[in-house]
């Protein structure tokens, strides 16, 4: 938090106001460069013999949600990643100008290359995703295992009207609302498992929609596609409902660990294993793609999901 992104240098006035010497933090390097090599080492302990050479380069440094949206190859503005893990999160591509503040969003540097000119991502936290299908499970159990989620909440042809809003600690962006809290809205008396089951898978795309909604607005830059990765992007039936909320296609990479990828990228951008972005983004393999499909019902859904959502905010602040 002592970082000035907008110079990417640490903030001469924040260090003085909270009293923490310049030399007392790290050099900042490139994500993408040579930054030092490793040691030789050996530990002969009782536990594990652990055998490090000498001379390796350590060449990429990211933090985990950048490095995922490099590994998307997400090189252009307007190029989203959407990681589906116990929580979400959605990052954005909006170039070279660091953009002015955002409400319900952060800013962030996705990457600098060493060329002087570092790209920066805007990023929406997404408190509870893959979690709520925890929450069926051992919450509610509804079902035995994660697996069982797809083929229960395929097994009706829509929620029934039921919307979960999964705010178990309150809601991430665009919200930015911890009091608010998780609620179960239109079950009638024919309402079944399978149907809550349904509309916990429709909340993650919901909960993104909202994200890339506020990005749009915020920054004037149309999402060109969105990238996914992460546990729940095995999931069919999530990833077009996904594509039929947000209006653009979703594209599923065959390697779903783009975390580990990106960090990889970084490092092989800076040795020449790939000696340019496109390289890198010919590297990168398509599984499957969802396209939008014509649904008479995806707009009366999220007007109820946008209903529940007010419904469920400032919740625990109302109750005391």
């Amino acid at each position: 938090m002592l970082f000035d992104i907008n110079h990417m240098h640490w903030s001469e006035q924040l260090c003085d106001t909270f009293d923490v010497p310049l030399a007392s933090l790290p050099t900042v390097v490139p994500s993408s460069g040579r930054c030092g090599v490793t040691q030789s080492f050996t530990n002969t302990d009782n536990k594990a013999d652990i055998n490090i050479p000498g001379g390796i380069p350590i060449s990429g440094i990211a933090g985990d949600q950048q490095a995922a949206l490099f590994g998307q190859a997400c090189f252009d503005i307007g190029s989203s990643k959407n990681t589906y893990g116990t929580g979400s999160f959605v990052l954005m591509n909006v170039g070279t100008a660091c953009p002015p503040p955002t409400d319900g969003m952060l800013t962030t540097v996705a990457w600098d290359l060493g060329s002087g000119k570092p790209t920066y991502a805007l990023e929406g936290s997404i408190f509870v995703t893959g979690s709520a299908i925890q929450w069926l499970r051992d919450g509610l159990d509804i079902i035995d295992n994660a697996a069982q989620i797809g083929p229960l909440a395929a097994s009706v042809a829509d929620s029934g009207g039921v919307v979960v809003v999964p705010a178990f600690t309150g809601l991430g962006s665009p919200w930015w609302d911890p009091h608010a809290r998780g609620i179960i809205c239109g079950i009638t008396r024919g309402t079944t498992r399978a149907h809550i089951a349904r509309a916990v898978v429709q909340s993650m795309a919901f909960q993104t929609r909202d994200v890339v909604e506020a990005m749009v607005r915020a920054t004037g830059v149309p999402l060109i596609d969105m990238r996914v990765d992460g546990g729940a992007a095995v999931m069919d039936m999530m990833l077009q409902m996904q594509a039929d909320q947000l209006g653009v296609t979703v594209v599923r990479p065959k390697d779903l660990e783009t975390t580990a990828l990106g960090a990889a990228y970084l490092a092989g951008l800076a040795e020449g294993v790939w000696p340019t972005l496109q390289s890198i983004t010919e590297s990168w393999k398509l599984d499957r793609t969802f396209t939008p499909e014509p649904n008479p019902t995806t707009a009366t859904d999220y007007s109820l999901w946008s209903r529940a959502v007010q419904r469920s905010l400032n919740w625990a602040a109302n109750s005391h």
